[in-house]
């Protein structure tokens, strides 16, 4: 097995410590992208799809990037916000009116952005209900939250993405996998999708997930992991996580797939103020909006101190490692991909293996090749 791709020598670090993965038997077939001010320096993948390793991973291959897709749908939601849409000091209830019950008339929009909503779960809804989007919506609009909004950080393992996605539904008329694909992905030739089609699932690669890194799932007692994931059908998660259903489902916050390429030209856009190749995302104050940090607590799911921003996370090591900035923001998720930029120097970067790492960081694979990427940048 060998690497494919390229990668300029400037960064031929990165390419050894990429190549050593393998060598070592840590990674199964994994795809990694840097891009500096548009220029694309980095761009390699290798290994297999399978865990029987009798797929070749090809240049266009795709897999699951779990939490990675809420960097995606914050994109999105902030587009909409940039273009006088959504006006995220605002309550939900302004543009979702059913959302008022059960004392949510006042919760506003940045609440939801940042994680302290009070709705880390959904309630009632019993398992394999993840997949039908009314029934999620509604009972998030009925659901009462479990403490004062804004007064406590606890990460919104599923439902953040059927909040955002519902609010810029109402304000934008397509849900997040729609308004991604004509108005981010269409554009800018980016190869991510929030709910695949029929033909794009062929080139998928397994998703390999370890025993226990879902352990959390199947608590005792409930707790907000294990309840955050209570709407997934009742099977393990490496079949969970490899059906058609999941694959073509619209959860905006865990079910996008795709490489490193496009999740590194998705945040190449925003390193570059918005814009990239001529096609404009969003304003530079909104990529500063973006960015900026809205509270440093323990969240309350993995007991860490999460630096968050407006829907995804600002540089917070060791939980989530982007870097020496501490400005550098973006998103995980859980087994490793990545997907950030470091505004400062225009950088931006991908990294989805299919071997998920057995953590709720990054992991080891992923804290390596950053490390290594910033080692080769000036």
């Amino acid at each position: 097995m060998s690497v494919q791709g390229r990668c300029d020598e400037r960064f031929a670090h990165v390419r050894d410590i990429f190549e050593k993965s393998f060598e070592d038997g840590e990674e199964v077939g994994a795809a990694v992208s840097v891009i500096i001010e548009g220029e694309t320096v980095v761009d390699m993948w290798g290994g297999y799809q399978d865990a029987a390793k009798t797929r070749p991973w090809h240049e266009d291959t795709i897999v699951c990037c779990m939490s990675s897709s809420k960097g995606v749908t914050a994109i999105c939601f902030m587009m909409a916000v940039d273009r006088g849409l959504i006006d995220i000091h605002a309550p939900v209830a302004r543009y979702w009116p059913e959302f008022a019950q059960n004392g949510k008339a006042d919760l506003p929009i940045r609440f939801v952005l940042d994680h302290r909503a009070g709705l880390p779960y959904i309630e009632e809804l019993g398992p394999g209900t993840l997949y039908d989007y009314d029934a999620v919506i509604a009972q998030l609009a009925k659901q009462k939250p479990l403490w004062e909004p804004g007064t406590v950080a606890a990460y919104h393992v599923i439902s953040q993405g059927f909040l955002l996605g519902e609010i810029l539904r109402r304000t934008t008329g397509m849900k997040v996998g729609e308004f991604f694909r004509s108005q981010v992905a269409e554009p800018l030739g980016i190869d991510y999708h929030l709910g695949l089609r029929p033909d794009e699932s062929a080139r998928c690669a397994d998703f390999l997930v370890p025993p226990d890194v879902f352990a959390g799932r199947h608590s005792p007692e409930p707790t907000v992991m294990s309840l955050g994931f209570a709407q997934f059908p009742d099977q393990p998660m490496d079949i969970v996580l490899n059906a058609p259903e999941w694959r073509v489902a619209e959860v905006a916050s865990g079910s996008g797939h795709g490489n490193a390429r496009a999740l590194a030209r998705l945040w190449s856009a925003v390193a570059n103020g918005g814009t990239l190749d001529g096609v404009r995302l969003m304003s530079e104050k909104a990529v500063r909006l973006l960015g900026t940090m809205q509270h440093e607590e323990v969240e309350q799911r993995a007991n860490k101190v999460y630096r968050q921003g407006l829907g995804l996370l600002l540089n917070s090591p060791p939980t989530m490692g982007f870097g020496p900035n501490p400005d550098s923001f973006g998103h995980g998720g859980v087994g490793g991909s990545l997907g950030f930029v470091d505004p400062a120097r225009r950088l931006s970067y991908g990294y989805t293996p299919n071997r998920m790492h057995n953590t709720l960081a990054a992991g080891p694979r992923a804290d390596r090749l950053v490390e290594a990427t910033f080692a080769c940048t000036p």
